[in-house]
């Protein structure tokens, strides 16, 4: 079998992040409406999600350990096939109880699903070619998702506005669309996503058990000697908390000022897609950005002005003001998922990478799970617009913890190889 070259593997990590997003796009825009059209309070909406955050901060360590242990293709095989349960599921979920059980599967499809394509892309595009700069295939993976979610939505928007069909609400449509596309994507993976693993079978999984444990340790402990890499992680802390505001309480907020959740679900489909098209424009800034200010300036500015959207959507009046500040909050969050990562896997080498995005990732699901239950309850018990602003406020604190990798910057290449030595060695060297 021949070795792929850094185009084909950029080709096929990009068609795979697109089938991968696709069907998040479907489930967006319906998602609060749809569990509020089956009885449960806004309250309930944040206590139910919860069970994504808890099962994701118990899996995602071993999970990403496991994922570089083995192999990334089998654990995002399996990750793939939880998640097209989870969403079957949705489909006739009707109850408090169910819907935790659906999130609770979506916890361990993302526990899985958290990092190893990502870190499969990165890997295999060194071994191509060791010199090649991979930071602008990830801020491609923005713009894919942006138009493969955009994408989504306005299908989404399209089958609420044809909906219902027979015994099927117009808000479930978008669902079953979704467990369609997840079944394509998977069959996607098998066939596109090539892997070299030195041993395969019963003997691989046995000897992936016993070493993830340890390469997790190593993981956690770079921890420790990096304070750009234990910055950069506590910033998802603040970014899952305030991620609330505008992917669960965006929907609620349109409903309040258009007058009704089907009217708001119309308006979310056509909005969300415009918003991840804008999400794809921001990523697609990513090289100007890094030219222009540079990686950790230019994240720290994102929160900040990401917080003030937010803020703004909470603050504006009718629906064509909600849905500017929406679409100038995806805009920046395009713009700045690029930088974060690219900053982050600058300080992680080889086979720990996967677990060192789960690392990251693992602080935003227990933050995202609290700012479900915090933030839900205040909109329920004040109002969605005092929700609003916490979260905003909330992002925008993170900006200073990018300090410590804009002060390693800026010691000029001599100063950076010294600190990569000292501080932030890569883990590939650690015995």
């Amino acid at each position: 079998m021949s070795a792929l070259s850094v185009r084909q593997v950029r080709f096929r990590y990009l068609a795979l992040y697109g089938l991968r997003w696709l069907p998040t796009g479907l489930m967006i825009p319906v998602t609060i409406l749809l569990m509020q059209e089956r009885g449960l309070s806004l309250s309930q909406i944040g206590l139910v999600a919860t069970a994504q955050g808890l099962i994701v901060l118990a899996l995602e360590l071993p999970t990403g350990g496991f994922a570089d242990a083995l192999g990334r293709k089998p654990v995002l095989a399996v990750a793939w096939v939880v998640g097209l349960l989870s969403v079957v599921l949705w489909t006739v979920a009707d109850s408090f109880w169910l819907f935790f059980l659906v999130w609770a599967l979506q916890g361990v499809y993302r526990a899985l699903d958290s990092g190893p394509l990502e870190s499969w892309y990165v890997d295999a595009t060194l071994a191509a070619d060791p010199h090649a700069r991979y930071e602008r295939g990830l801020g491609w993976a923005g713009t894919v998702s942006g138009v493969a979610i955009g994408t989504g939505a306005i299908l989404s928007g399209g089958l609420v506005a044809l909906g219902p069909v027979g015994p099927v609400s117009a808000l479930t449509l978008p669902v079953l669309a979704a467990v369609v596309l997840n079944g394509v994507a998977l069959v996607a993976l098998l066939v596109l996503l090539r892997e070299e693993r030195p041993a395969t079978g019963a003997a691989a999984l046995r000897a992936s058990v016993v070493d993830a444990p340890r390469m997790v340790g190593q993981a956690v402990g770079l921890l420790r000697r990096s304070r750009v890499l234990l910055a950069l992680v506590c910033v998802e802390l603040f970014w899952g908390f305030g991620m609330v505001t505008f992917e669960s309480l965006l929907p609620v907020r349109l409903a309040e000022v258009a007058g009704g959740s089907e009217r708001a679900a119309a308006l979310l489909g056509p909005a969300a897609s415009a918003a991840w098209l804008a999400n794809a424009a921001g990523a697609a800034l990513t090289p100007f950005l890094l030219r222009r200010i540079g990686a950790a300036p230019a994240a720290a500015l994102m929160r900040i002005l990401q917080g003030g959207t937010v803020i703004g959507m909470g603050l504006l009046a009718g629906p064509v003001g909600v849905i500017v500040a929406y679409l100038a909050c995806y805009t920046v969050h395009g713009a700045s998922n690029p930088l974060h990562m690219g900053l982050l896997h600058r300080q992680v080498d080889g086979p720990y990478r996967t677990s060192v995005l789960s690392l990251n990732s693992m602080m935003v699901q227990p933050a995202g799970a609290l700012g479900m239950v915090v933030l839900t309850a205040l909109a329920d018990r004040v109002s969605v617009t005092v929700a609003m602003l916490v979260g905003g406020v909330v992002l925008a604190l993170a900006a200073p913890l990018y300090l410590p990798a804009w002060r390693a910057g800026r010691t000029g290449a001599a100063a950076g190889a010294e600190e990569a030595e000292s501080s932030a060695e890569p883990l590939s060297k650690v015995s």
